[in-house]
């Protein structure tokens, strides 16, 4: 099918194309940190879409919300909005649809979202087996079981602070969690 262009909004949101595809989601049962419910299965997803290429940022949200909910502030409009609930999510949604006169803003399922972080790898991280804070923002004092320990920030960073994965996309590990537009339960 191609690579496509990249999509700019008119609040400057970028968007990459997903091609459709499939993989594995989940982890294996040996994987450090390995929850009960990751088991693997294979998953495709055969419909393209777009995904931003960072997470949503304060000032993105302030221009549809006329608010920003933030506690870390630290990178102003560039910093990743965070304190949102999945249902704010869902109203910034509307109402960023209403503005751009469309219906296809949501969010991601937690399919295309784990398909998108992966980014047609198969390790714990697009990095490999280890991701160190040079690579994404977390809590360095405790990196994955054989890894080695990084810095802890104690607060967020710019979006896209980091080389993004092969796809593009920055930040799917770490800085904050994201929302699905699907909700949890077993595969």
């Amino acid at each position: 099918e191609g690579v496509k262009p990249a999509i700019t909004n008119s609040i400057g949101m970028t968007f990459t194309y997903l091609p459709p595809g499939s993989f594995t989601m989940g982890s294996p049962s040996n994987e450090p940190g390995r929850d009960n419910d990751e088991i693997q299965h294979q998953v495709t997803l055969s419909k393209p879409w777009y995904l931003q290429t960072t997470e949503v940022t304060q000032g993105q949200w302030q221009a549809i919300m006329g608010d920003n909910p933030s506690a870390f502030t630290n990178c102003g409009d560039n910093c990743p909005v965070e304190r949102v609930s999945w249902y704010d999510c869902q109203e910034f949604i509307n109402k960023l649809n209403q503005q751009e006169g469309t219906n296809k803003y949501r969010l991601p399922t937690e399919a295309e979202w784990e398909y998108a972080c992966r980014a047609g790898t198969s390790t714990p991280f697009h990095t490999g087996n280890c991701i160190s804070t040079n690579e994404a923002n977390y809590d360095g004092n405790y990196p994955m079981t054989g890894c080695p320990k990084g810095v802890y920030r104690n607060e967020t960073l710019r979006v896209g602070s980091f080389q993004p994965n092969s796809w593009g996309l920055h930040d799917m590990h770490g800085n904050v969690m994201e929302w699905c537009e699907d909700w949890f339960g077993e595969y």
